[in-house]
């Protein structure tokens, strides 16, 4: 796609499961100059979904000493790789380390598992980053230790300790109680001060957490600046409401400003048709019964 090349900012790319094409960009104004844009040049037809999320996943609390081992045998030669592996989080949830950041290393000895077998379990650690058991959500975060591991003459290879790596990460992640994270953004408005009640009010509706409001400094006279942290999932529409609310006379300006903890959604209603599905903000429900726990009375 020419736009894609022109603004390395923007990202696109095919939905496995459903087939549909994912542009992804710097935040909701970003995307809406691009779909303008795509609109003109490929015509008004071009259907458009509500902007989603972008979430990841962490480690809660770590594991140690989880071993994996990977044996196929078909006829002749098999795959066999045994790889143990500790699992950690960089950072605690909410710190900066959280939200981004891998770091793989060897605490193997004694030569039992081959140079080339520890890179093929470090290239199948990340492959398992690719989506979390929690959500399918890209994990970040955390560091993996190869501690020990066994080969077999004739069967290992580096395909399969890139298979074990890849697997044993999977299920070692599915133990480890992973933690959503939400991306969050500073936002610095610069309203007129009789605005300045209706913009915390607003901001404060959207799960906002007011950092700074600052009448003195805030440029010509009669304008107030309000900083604050914003989750992106709350933030779609708010350029358009803070217009609305000082009338055009208002500036809003956001940057990325790292993870957080998603917060545990509130169970839907008795007689909804997704009672006790909890999701994150901005996802679809899941299909299915919802947990006993959660269930409504009879």
């Amino acid at each position: 796609m020419r736009l894609v090349e022109e603004d390395p900012s923007l990202a696109v790319r095919t939905d496995r499961e459903t087939g549909r094409t994912v542009l992804s960009g710097m935040g909701e104004p970003h995307l809406e100059v691009a779909v303008e844009r795509i609109r003109r040049e490929q015509g008004p037809a071009v259907g458009v979904g509500r902007p989603r999320v972008g979430y990841r996943e962490t480690v809660g609390r770590g594991v140690s000493g989880f071993v994996y081992r990977h044996v196929e045998q078909d006829g002749g030669a098999g795959q066999f790789a045994h790889v143990v592996l500790d699992v950690e989080p960089l950072g605690a949830a909410g710190s900066a380390e959280s939200g981004s950041g891998f770091a793989f290393r060897s605490a193997v000895t004694g030569g039992r598992v081959p140079q080339e077998y520890v890179r093929a379990v470090e290239a199948g650690c990340r492959d398992a980053l690719a989506e979390g058991p929690s959500g399918g959500h890209p994990v970040t975060g955390l560091r993996v230790t190869l501690t020990d591991g066994a080969t077999r003459v004739k069967d290992s290879s580096e395909a399969a300790f890139r298979t074990a790596g890849r697997l044993g990460l999977r299920d070692a992640l599915r133990a480890c109680a992973t933690v959503l994270l939400e991306p969050v953004a500073e936002v610095t408005a610069a309203v007129p001060e009789d605005a300045v009640g209706g913009v915390l009010g607003d901001l404060a509706a959207r799960r906002g957490r007011v950092t700074g409001s600052d009448t003195r400094t805030g440029g010509a006279a009669g304008t107030a600046t309000v900083t604050a942290t914003v989750p992106p999932a709350e933030r779609f529409g708010c350029a358009t409401r803070l217009r609305s609310r000082t009338r055009g006379r208002g500036t809003f300006t956001a940057r990325p400003a790292g993870y957080a903890p998603a917060p545990e959604p509130a169970p839907p209603p008795c007689g909804s048709r997704y009672a006790g599905t909890a999701v994150p903000p901005g996802h679809p429900p899941r299909e299915g019964p919802p947990p006993a726990s959660h269930r409504c009375p009879p």
